[in-house]
């Protein structure tokens, strides 16, 4: 990919995030696996995702639910004493299969997981599990939207909540692959050139403040029935690309 490619890319991801959450992460991850070394793609799509969801938190800074931020870092915390005595790096074809099944976590019935990021076990356990699945599988956004399902609140809340949340597991996602990711040049190995990341800074930002425009103009059940669709096909061609890789 060229460098105009990889910044296209970030762009437009990071707009699908702020208007979708999670389906702008699915769609970078993929691309940035499909290219580059599995450490290479975690730490660039850690890099960027990070930006990006700190970026839309800071523009919807008064929608965040601080409770629920409070108890999934204690949770990612945890989280990252316990991963950092293991080492999990997935062959890119099952990495392709763990993204292809990630999405269909949001079909979940909610009377059967009636979880609350603003409980205190619930919140914990969110922090744990999202961070963990995101080490493994490069994304978990859908899993973390099972831990919202009983928040009954303003889209703009849920995704502003969720993204600074997603910032301390993409924090720990980076930390666990920088070390196989660097080169002795100090430069990801395989994967795009440091300049090329210093730029995607600036791109990702406007693409975000871009899709939370767009957000603004979104009504509360197309958010929530679009998200769904959108990431369930998503999952279905990564799905397919794993198979085919196995087979």
């Amino acid at each position: 990919m060229t460098t105009a490619g990889f910044l296209i890319a970030v762009a437009f991801t990071a707009a699908l995030s702020a208007m979708f959450g999670m389906a702008g992460g699915l769609v970078l991850m993929g691309v940035l696996a499909a290219l580059y070394p599995v450490s290479a793609a975690m730490v660039t799509h850690g890099v960027v995702q990070s930006v990006s969801n700190g970026w839309r938190g800071a523009l919807l800074r008064r929608w965040v639910i601080w409770r629920a931020v409070g108890l999934f870092v204690i949770g990612s915390v945890l989280a990252a004493g316990g991963l950092a005595l293991v080492s999990v790096i997935l062959p890119k074809a099952w990495l392709f299969v763990a993204l292809g099944l990630v999405p269909f976590l949001v079909w979940l019935p909610k009377d059967r997981f009636a979880l609350d990021a603003r409980r205190t076990a619930d919140g914990l356990a969110g922090g744990v599990l999202v961070t963990g699945l995101n080490v493994v599988a490069g994304v978990s956004g859908p899993l973390l939207d099972v831990f919202f399902q009983q928040v009954e609140t303003d889209r703009r809340a849920i995704v502003a909540t969720k993204a600074v949340c997603q910032v301390f597991s993409h924090a720990v996602k980076i930390a666990n692959y920088a070390g196989p990711a660097l080169s002795l040049a100090g430069g990801l190995e395989g994967g795009p050139p440091l300049w090329a990341l210093a730029l995607a800074v600036p791109v990702s930002i406007l693409g975000t403040t871009l899709g939370a425009r767009l957000l603004d103009q979104m009504s509360d059940a197309n958010f929530r029935r679009w998200t769904k669709w959108i990431v369930t096909a998503i999952g279905l061609v990564y799905l397919a690309r794993g198979i085919a890789l196995l087979v």
